[in-house]
This record gives C-alpha cells, sequence and structure tokens, in this order.
C-alpha cells in the first residue's frame, strides 16, 4: 500500500533554497534517510534540478526567482528547524541569511559560499551559523586522483591531528585504524579485518607530524624544481616558434661541424684555435686564399661564411619575434607554451578554481582550460601566470595547444557532464597514457563509463559535499573528509541524544563493516576524547562518537542518533 506524502510537525521542518545537484542530494538524504519533511525554494518547477526535486514524496515546493520576506512567511520560516542557502551568489545568500535571522531569530542557518574568507566573516556575525563551500570539500578528492597518489589529508580535534598515511610508512604505535584495501584496484573500504588494510588512520601529533611535513616539503621542494624546469621551456618555447628554433639549431650545428672539421684538416690548431678562425669566417667573412689553403679547407671555410650569412638574420628574426610574443603574451595576461608532465584543468568555475588553488599549492605544473573569459577562475589562472586556453576542451586542437599529449593527467570540472565526457575522451584519443579525472553529477552514469572506456576516476561534488550540509542541517559535525581513489571517507563527530537507537548500544554494535568505525568518543562536557574505545563500552546520552564512515554509514549514524518519529 502506498504511503501518504503527509507532512508530520511543523515545527521540525527544513527549508532549502536552490535547484541544482547539491540542493537535489541534500533535500533527498533529508527526505528519504532522515524522514524530515522539506520546503524547497526555488525559481521553477521546470528548469534545472526542479522536475526532480518537484517528484521527491514530502516536498513542499514554492517557486520564486527572490527570497523575499512574503516568501520566507510562505514557507513557514517562524517554524522551522533550518535553513539552507545553496544558491551560488554569495552576496545573495548573505542577503537572504540577514534577512532569516531577522524572522526567525532561532533558525539554524546553513550557507553555501565560495569565498570562505568572507564566511567565516558572516559566521561570526550570525548566530548558530555554519557556512560551507562545496568546492573546497571536495576539492581534495579531485587532487588526488590527479596524482593518483594518497591526498595530503590532515583531521583536527582537540588534542589530536590525525593523518592519513600508507601501512608501510606508519609507526604501528601510530596507527588508529585500518581505513582501506587498495591491493586490489577498487577500494575495499573499512574492512571487517583491520589488518588488511595499506592504507590506515594515524595520529600525526609532535615527531610524527614533523616526519609527515618534513615528507610533504621534500616532495613540494621535488615539484617546485620540475615546475621551474617547465617554466624555462614554456618561456623560450612562448617567445620563440618552432621553425625559428630549428633553424637556429640546425645553423649552430653546421658551425659545430665545421670547427671540427677545420680541427681535424689543420693538425696545428687547438681545436680552441679553429673554433675560434671558424667564429672570425661566419661573422666577419673571409678572404680568398687559394694559395695557403687546401680544397677541404677552403670548403670549410665557404660554408662556415654562408652559415654566418644565413645565422645573421635567423637570429634577428628570433629577437623580433621573442619581442612581440613577450608583448602579446603581457598583453594577454598569460604566456602559452609546450608543456610536460602537467595537468590539464578544464573548467574555471568554483570547483575547478579551489583545485588549481591546491594543486598549485603543491608545487604542480598546470594549464588552465575554459570556454569564456568571464569565468569565476580566469582572473586567479592569470595573476599566478598559469597557461590559460579559452577554447572547448572537447576539440583536438584545445588539448593540443595544451599540451595533452605530454600531461600527466586531465581533469574535466565542469558543471556539463556530456561536456566532460567529450573533454575526457577526445583527451584519451590525443594521449592514450592520458590520467583522466571526470566531473559526473550521476553515479550509475559514472559506473557505465568506468566500464565502457576504462575511465574510474569520475567524481561528484554534491556526492562529496551533501554529507557535510547534511550534518550541518541536522545540527552534527563533518570534522574532515579522506579521499580513497574513486571513493570518500568522512571523519564525523555525532553526539548520542537520550531515546535514540544509539544510547544503550555497544560501540562494536555501532559499527558497520565497510560503512563505519568508531576511533574515539567524545563527550559534551569538552574533556579529551577517549581514543579507540573498547568494543563493548555502551554509549550513553551526551557522548559524541568520532568515527570514520562512508556516507551511507554517516547517514545511518546520522538516523540512529536522534529518536524515532513515531506517527500518531
Amino acid at each position: 500500500m502506498a504511503q501518504p506524502e503527509a507532512v508530520p510537525d511543523a515545527e521540525a521542518h527544513y527549508i532549502v533554497c536552490g535547484d541544482d545537484a547539491l540542493a537535489r542530494r541534500l533535500v533527498d538524504e533529508l527526505i528519504k534517510v532522515h524522514r524530515h519533511p522539506v520546503t524547497v525554494i526555488l525559481p521553477s518547477r521546470t528548469r534545472n534540478y526542479g522536475p526532480q526535486l518537484a517528484r521527491l514524496p514530502g516536498v513542499r515546493v514554492i517557486e520564486a526567482e527572490r527570497l523575499t520576506r512574503g516568501v520566507f512567511h510562505r514557507a513557514r520560516i517562524g517554524t522551522a528547524t533550518a535553513l539552507a542557502m545553496l544558491n551560488q551568489d554569495d552576496v545573495g545568500n548573505i542577503d537572504a541569511a540577514l534577512l532569516a535571522q531577522e524572522l526567525n531569530p532561532q533558525l539554524r542557518l546553513v550557507v553555501r559560499m565560495f569565498n570562505m574568507s568572507l564566511g567565516h566573516h558572516i559566521r561570526v556575525l550570525l548566530r548558530n551559523c555554519r557556512v560551507l563551500s562545496d568546492a573546497s570539500i571536495a576539492a581534495p578528492a579531485f587532487v588526488a586522483a590527479a596524482l593518483a597518489e594518497v591526498a595530503p589529508s590532515y583531521v583536527r580535534l582537540p588534542g589530536q591531528t590525525l593523518a592519513v598515511a600508507r601501512r608501510a610508512d606508519a609507526d604501528p604505535a601510530d596507527v588508529i585504524c585500518g581505513l582501506a584495501d587498495t591491493s586490489a584496484g577498487e577500494p575495499d573500504l573499512l574492512p571487517a579485518d583491520d589488518a588488511r588494510c595499506d592504507l590506515v588512520l594515524i595520529r600525526a601529533n609532535g615527531a610524527r607530524a614533523a616526519g609527515l611535513a618534513q615528507a610533504a616539503a621534500r616532495r613540494a621542494s621535488i615539484a617546485a624544481r620540475a615546475r621551474l624546469l617547465g617554466r624555462l621551456r614554456r618561456l623560450v618555447g612562448a617567445l620563440v616558434g618552432r621553425g625559428l628554433g630549428i633553424a637556429m639549431l640546425v645553423l649552430l650545428a653546421v658551425l659545430a661541424l665545421s670547427v671540427v672539421a677545420l680541427w681535424l684538416l689543420k693538425p696545428k690548431l687547438s681545436f680552441l684555435q679553429a673554433a675560434y678562425v671558424t667564429l672570425l669566417n661566419a661573422v666577419g667573412g673571409a678572404s680568398a686564399d687559394l694559395k695557403n689553403l687546401s680544397g677541404p679547407e677552403q670548403v670549410v671555410q665557404a660554408v662556415a661564411t654562408l652559415t654566418g650569412v644565413a645565422l645573421v638574420p635567423v637570429v634577428t628574426a628570433v629577437v623580433v619575434q621573442a619581442v612581440v610574443n613577450a608583448r602579446l603574451a603581457l598583453a594577454l595576461g598569460s604566456r602559452r607554451g609546450p608543456e610536460a608532465g602537467h595537468v590539464v584543468v578544464v573548467g574555471l568555475g568554483n570547483l575547478g578554481t579551489r583545485v588549481i588553488q591546491q594543486l598549485r599549492d603543491l608545487g604542480v605544473p598546470l594549464v588552465a582550460i575554459d570556454k569564456t573569459e568571464s569565468a569565476r577562475g580566469t582572473r586567479l589562472v592569470r595573476e599566478q601566470g598559469i597557461p590559460l586556453i579559452i577554447g572547448d576542451a572537447s576539440q583536438p586542437e584545445t588539448l593540443r595547444a595544451a599540451s595533452v599529449e605530454t600531461a600527466l593527467a586531465l581533469l574535466a570540472l565542469s558543471t556539463d557532464d556530456m561536456a566532460n565526457l567529450e573533454a575526457a575522451l577526445q583527451g584519451r584519443t590525443v594521449n592514450p597514457d592520458l590520467r583522466v579525472v571526470l566531473r559526473l553529477f550521476d553515479g550509475d552514469f559514472a559506473d557505465r563509463i568506468q566500464r565502457a572506456f576504462g575511465i574510474a576516476g569520475s567524481k561528484s561534488v554534491s556526492y562529496l559535499a551533501a554529507p557535510a550540509f547534511t550534518a550541518a542541517m541536522l545540527e552534527r559535525e563533518v570534522i574532515g573528509t579522506i579521499s580513497v581513489k574513486r571513493r570518500v571517507l568522512l571523519v564525523a563527530e555525532v553526539p548520542v541524544e537520550p531515546g535514540s537507537p544509539l544510547d544503550g548500544d555497544t560501540v562494536a554494535a555501532a559499527q558497520r563493516t565497510g560503512e563505519l568505525r568508531v576511533v574515539a568518543l567524545g563527550s559534551s562536557d569538552g574533556r579529551r576524547p577517549t581514543w579507540s574505545p573498547a568494543a563493548d563500552r555502551r554509549l550513553a546520552p551526551g557522548d559524541r562518537v568520532i568515527a570514520v564512515a562512508t556516507r551511507a554509514g554517516l547517514n545511518r549514524m546520522l538516523a540512529e542518533s536522534t529518536p524515532s518519529v513515531v506517527d500518531a
């Protein structure tokens, strides 16, 4: 029998403003996992994810182009528990947050912002407010996928800093728990046998933190030297055209051969003297000497002279081209030239900008591509001196301009799934060994892409970020994220409420193989957490469970940490 779409107690409803992929994920989790009624405010039921949001059971939809006082009253903001503002408009979200707090001072606010510097000020200004950036949450996972290594993940807790490391690199005394077994390709997250895990969570305080920092510094130093060499190559390539460069090298090679030939033909001359004579012949010309020079020596002299004559206009052309190209590069704000061992980032929106910032901090050489000059990250890319190409990444000439044939990885991070797939497939055509990372919303589509094309590096920003927004709406805390290939683990702190399924349960019963591992227990009085609690320790109201979990595992724990709603 079909379930009625009745809305429970109006005192416990949630409001979500937005109609994009993140709003869709957040509403879906609030409705289906946590069974909370939700009101969605969006511009139109027919645009973006409006149709999907409108079809969700138990969702009330209000259409409004602007968030006004009247719109909030229609959404019953006076009795709402929490409000999420998910529009990609920092100023608009701040304005709406101020209005919402004016209408309901007790309302819990969750604000999506790109400018986190401004966001920190807003969080101080508004009481009971969480400011989150979905791009900042998701970016480390894309960076780790691009570099095909363990991301430099740190999780900071009171009195303890945690880090992710390979078991082979970790001191056994520092290991808190296993995270994943990555030996078989697709990672096996949080397996029952902790000893199988080659990726572990460790304590990173004191000497261990210093060791990790030193290792990171060494990697950064090596990467910085590689980036310097890459910059020099780019500079030469940008200032001097390929044709003139080849001509210059050919003429210099002919002069070098002339030096060697003269040295061999005249044993009395040293090599330096032979070079001196050849250089004078090339630069100043030579007088004909039919008596003192043999036939072969005359040929060498003639070749050196003709080479010198040809070299003058070539050098002039190189200088002129370098000056012109330098002026053009300054006018365009970037210098474009050949790259090698770099990462190509397609799409300079919120996510692309964050990924570029993090890769830049790691010393990774970059080339950026976007269809428009007005993209959010264009200014940052130009200020950082990163080569920028304005064009369609699905076209082979655009990718070749980004030297994708010698690139380490290609990250397709636009908001268009099909455009990202086209860019990835075109990149694989140009460079079959290219590591490709895709931004995709649809998980089923990503699985089909992996099976059909062997592209395993696909991730969804909304999938990675939604748990943090859900936790903020429910007043739970997501402390950090850990990227493991295509998957992501969340480190969260969840309070145990009286009467919830977790109340009275043991630590062992709260854990789920493959989904959730309890690493510590905190308390509401602010005392330091108890690490690796005993399996038979019973949970009580006021306990704060610190766990490493998958998205599904965290959703399950959030649902079990609150009392169940009993329908009348």
